[in-house]
């Protein structure tokens, strides 16, 4: 974190900076993993439920590819789950923290989600 573990700090000051520098990655790696316009849509439309990869497809207009690239991310993050029935899979949202912040988006942004 661009030196940030470095500055030093009073010994009873240490456990709380600790867990400042972890909460701080952890919300990083969090924000970039909604940094694309698409995966953030993919959520968005998953806010209202499932959806199957190729229901995902014909709502961004987006090639397969693309859309299973995006959500490999979000299932490797841990916001989204996977549950095959037959030959389809559907994807929903897994972290609450992504309803929440959408929710936010949904306020400063004045958009649908």
């Amino acid at each position: 974190m661009g030196g940030i573990e470095n500055i030093r700090q009073e010994p009873e000051q240490e456990a709380d900076f600790d867990a400042l520098i972890k909460a701080a990655n952890d919300a990083s790696t969090f924000l970039k993993a909604l940094g694309h316009d698409g995966r953030l849509m993919i959520l968005c439309y998953l806010m209202s439920g499932p959806k199957s990869v190729t229901e995902l497809e014909n709502l961004l207009s987006s090639r397969q590819a693309v859309v299973s690239q995006q959500l490999a991310r979000l299932r490797h993050e841990g916001l989204v789950s996977a549950r095959r029935d037959g030959q389809t899979i559907f994807y929903s949202i897994l972290d609450p923290k992504v309803v929440d912040l959408l929710a936010v988006l949904k306020k400063l942004f004045e958009t649908d989600c």
